[in-house]
Order: C-alpha cells, then sequence, then structure tokens
C-alpha cells in the first residue's frame, strides 16, 4: 500500500507511542532461558516482537523471522543451545544479505554446529543444539552489530558462564548496555573490565516486568516539533531514567529549541524559538545509529547543514541506509555527500526536486517514517510500502492523522 500525505501546519497531539522492541526481544530470551516464567507488560506488538515470540513458541523445524534482525541473532544463539533439537532458521531476501559469520565464529568457538545453507557468512542457517562449552574466552568483533554481542551474553549463563573479549571499536553500545542491565534485574551480575565482559554461571531469576516506551519512535515526534514549531505534542509511556540509549534524542533536539517537560511517564514538547536556521549540526551517532534516518531527513528539511559521524553499521539494516538516505533526499532537492561508510554530510547543496515526490523506504520502517516528515514541505509526498512500519511501529500511520495528517491511499 502507497500513502499520498499532507500535513498541517501545527498540532496539538498527544500519543501512546509503542513499546520499546530491544526490550520485548531481549525479556522473551531471557524469560524462555528462566527456570520459571513471569510475565511481561506491555510487550511490544511490532513484527519483529512477534518473530520472535512465535518462534520461541514454535516447534517447526524450519523457523521464519522475515525482516527481524533482533530474532535472527538472538535465536541462532538460542537453537544453538538446545541439545537434540535441529531448525533451519532463515529470513526474508534482505536477510540474507546481512553479515551474521562474527556471531557464527563465536558459537563455534564454544562448539556450536551450524552450517550456512546458502552463502558463507549470511542466513539461512541449520542449527543442531548441543551443550555448549562454557567457562572460556571467546573474541568477537564490536564493530558489525551489538546485537551479535547480546546474543552471546544472554545466553552465556546457562553454558557455564563466559568471557567475551571484544575486538576494536564497538558500535551501538548502548544496546550492549540494555542486555547487561536486564540480566542483572534477573539475577546474572556481569562485569567490563576494559574489552573484555565476563558473565557468571547461573539461573534467571523470575520476576514480572513492564516494558517502557521506545525512545526510537519518539525522535519521529521530536523531529517534527522541530520542523512544526507552534506545534505542542505530549509523548506518552516513556521512562525519563531510560535504559535505552536514543534517549539522547531529547538532547540532539534541544539544540533545536525544542523543550522537555516531564510529567511521570508523560513527555511534553514545546519549541521556545523557530528552530530552522543556517547553524551547521555536528553529531556522532555511533552508539545510536537509529536516529539516523529521522536526523538526517530532519536536519534537511530544516535546512541546517550537518555532518553526521558513526554510522558505520547503516549499510548493514533492513536497507542500505547510507544509499537510500542519499537517493532518497535527491529526490527532495538535497545533494547528500557520503563519506566511506562511516558518515554523511549535508553543506546546501541542492538539485531540482521532483515535483511530487514519491519516496521507495527500500523495505525499511525507519525509512518510510523518516520521510512521511517530508509532508511538511511537500504536500501530497507518496510513500511506498507503507504498512513497512509494522516492524516497529504499527499505528504509525494512525498516529499521524491523530496529529492532523491527511492520509490517503494509492494501489
Amino acid at each position: 500500500m502507497n500513502y499520498h500525505l499532507t500535513a498541517p501546519v501545527s498540532s496539538n497531539c498527544a500519543i501512546a507511542l509503542p513499546a520499546s522492541k530491544s526490550i520485548s526481544n531481549r525479556l522473551l530470551l531471557i524469560r524462555t532461558l528462566c527456570a520459571k516464567p513471569f510475565r511481561i507488560f506491555n510487550l511490544a506488538e511490532c513484527d519483529d516482537t512477534i518473530a520472535m515470540q512465535r518462534a520461541l513458541e514454535a516447534a517447526d523445524s524450519t523457523i521464519d523471522v522475515g525482516g527481524a534482525g533482533t530474532a535472527m541473532r538472538f535465536l541462532t544463539a538460542y537453537y544453538a543451545t538446545r541439545p537434540g533439537h535441529t531448525v533451519t532458521l532463515k529470513g526474508d531476501e534482505r536477510m540474507s544479505q546481512r553479515p551474521i559469520a562474527p556471531l557464527v565464529d563465536a558459537l563455534r568457538q564454544l562448539g556450536a554446529d551450524i552450517e550456512y545453507i546458502g552463502n558463507d557468512g549470511f542466513p539461512p542457517l541449520r542449527i543442531t543444539g548441543k551443550q555448549l562449552t562454557g567457562n572460556q574466552c571467546i573474541s568477537i568483533p564490536g564493530n558489525v552489530s551489538s546485537q551479535f554481542i547480546s546474543a552471546l551474553l544472554m545466553i552465556a549463563p546457562t553454558t557455564g558462564g563466559l568471557s567475551i573479549e571484544i575486538t576494536g571499536a564497538i558500535t551501538s553500545r548502548p544496546y550492549i548496555d540494555i542486555t547487561l542491565s536486564l540480566m542483572s534485574e534477573y539475577g546474572i551480575d556481569a562485569t567490563w573490565h576494559d574489552s573484555v565482559i565476563q558473565v557468571p554461571a547461573g539461573e534467571y531469576l523470575p520476576h514480572d516486568y513492564a516494558v517502557e516506551a521506545d525512545w526510537s519512535a519518539a525522535a519521529f515526534w521530536f523531529a517534527l516539533q522541530a520542523l512544526l514549531p507552534q506545534s505542542h505534542i505530549v509523548l506518552n509511556g516513556l521512562m525519563q531514567n531510560s535504559l535505552q540509549g536514543d534517549a539522547r534524542v531529547a538532547e540532539i533536539f534541544a539544540s533545536m529549541g525544542i523543550n522537555t517537560t516531564w510529567n511521570g511517564d508523560e513527555l511534553s514538547l514545546d519549541c521556545s524559538r523557530v528552530a530552522q536556521c543556517c547553524c551547521s549540526t555536528f553529531a556522532d551517532l555511533n552508539g545510536t545509529p537509529d536516529l539516523a534516518p529521522t536526523l538526517v531527513v530532519a536536519l534537511c528539511l530544516l535546512g541546517r547543514p550537518f555532518r553526521i559521524t558513526g554510522l558505520g553499521t547503516l549499510r548493514v539494516k533492513e536497507s542500505d541506509r547510507l544509499e537510500v538516505l542519499r537517493s532518497e533526499l535527491r529526490k527532495l532537492g538535497y545533494n547528500l555527500q557520503i563519506e566511506g561508510n562511516e558518515a554523511l554530510q549535508w553543506h546546501f547543496e541542492t538539485v531540482e526536486p521532483q515535483a511530487t515526490p514519491v519516496i521507495n523506504p527500500h523495505t525499511d520502517h525507519r525509512m518510510a517514517m523518516a520521510f512521511a516528515l517530508a509532508a511538511v514541505k511537500f504536500s501530497g509526498i507518496v510513500i511506498n510500502d507503507a504498512q513497512v512500519v509494522n516492524k516497529s511501529y504499527p499505528l504509525f500511520w494512525q498516529h499521524l492523522e491523530q496529529a492532523g495528517f491527511t492520509i490517503t491511499s494509492q494501489p
């Protein structure tokens, strides 16, 4: 389904944000590894979490996670620890292009039996569960995906403990911190010294948990507040002292004049000054790369030149986000430059924009949501494959209508 968008001139709305899929998927795996069940309240209802939950409950020999990268990585580690079970773990076409070799190599160091069915280094996988050999030190690079490290951390207590040496630079460290914090909540206290994380042997201890709202989703609404400064937007369900690294979005948009006021788990946004100006923005998003699509699109629309670094993982996300941002923003008249695989910059370079831009999100939920912002300046913009937002934010389009957008569907 393709959506034709028209934005309001201002918005006054209260948005019930979706639950964090990052926290939800970690809790689902911890619960499965726990000797006794516990309840998870406000579990995310997005495609990624549904895929994770169904896989953990399934008795099938073939598990298809679609485009759920977190599920693919976490389940690879989980199935490797299940003696007597053999599964084929696969995903969609894009998943077969996303590397998984560092995680497979690390698990093989523990004795895991994992085969590549297609291309070496990529899903799909055939996994024959075994009792892995813990109580040893393994190494894994830190610059490909933090999910590889989180997957190893969560299974480590059940293998007899594990020392994980992270080599090279670490990307998306806040997501590793989420994993360690949740493990501690359930009785496993790991230690992290220099580049080595030591996880003791042990059992997860059950207790109920309520999942907080998703700060990655909140980023869109911060950007909309900046683009429509006369608006008043209230976001519900966030935690002020959040586990999520993407809570940094409040700090980033504060530099653009966005004020925040807390009232319990209700966060009110307003704009103290006109956000559009020629001030340059420099940001390193190494720890929070999921903010990049929304931030980059918003900065272009605001006319603020920028250089955003720390984007080394964007090439292997749901799309090649560096290339998609460049190609789709060019349709809007913005000529971005990519520096290697690490940075994006724009300093007022322009081309002729399309009269009625049609955005291809390349099966990427964050691209569809980020480019919806462009309706503020490009009335009538079309977002193709709009349902892709179900991966993380199923109610996104309904919430846009609640905020005053007019949305009509096209074949």
